[in-house]
């Protein structure tokens, strides 16, 4: 199973703030979907909450939450990523996208095959952070980079990396 991060972050590595989105890029939101569609997804609770307590559409979820009372309606809750990552073995899943948040990405990002990184060329205040990729273990295979447009408020660019 390759266990692939999926995520967008500033040049500082910002991600969020107050459990939201900092700008509104509906090329990544378009890539984002056209990576996960139809393939089982792994978030954190906070990650779902922000994403309206509902699943995706077309995409099998599982929460990770510490809170050992949470449910969520056409989802599985587990409570750890090991727990998550099993049960996406069970499901025969062969990839399965791991979409944040910053403590997701911080455990997982040891154990990741492929990452997906959409770069906003810009800074931001956040409280959300995308932890460091470190060259040691990741290649960058492509990227596509992209100027401002009417829709797409700042310099952009969708970079994939894999593990060495």
């Amino acid at each position: 199973m390759t266990k692939i991060i999926i995520a967008a972050k500033s040049d500082n590595n910002v991600i969020g703030k107050s459990n939201d989105l900092v700008w509104h890029m509906p090329a990544d939101l378009k890539f984002f979907k056209s990576k996960t569609r139809g393939k089982l997804v792994i978030m954190g609770r906070k990650t779902f909450a922000s994403i309206g307590n509902k699943p995706l559409p077309g995409r099998p979820t599982i929460i990770i939450t510490r809170n050992p009372e949470f449910t969520a309606e056409e989802c599985r809750v587990v409570n750890n990523i090991d727990k998550a990552f099993e049960l996406a073995e069970q499901d025969g899943a062969d990839e399965v996208y791991i979409l944040g948040g910053a403590q997701i990405y911080e455990k997982t990002i040891g154990s990741a095959d492929k990452m997906f990184i959409t770069e906003i060329k810009s800074t931001f205040e956040g409280d959300a952070f995308f932890p460091e990729i470190d060259k040691n273990y990741w290649v960058e295979v492509s990227r596509e980079t992209f100027e401002p447009d009417e829709k797409n408020k700042y310099p952009y660019a969708f970079v994939e990396y894999h593990r060495k």
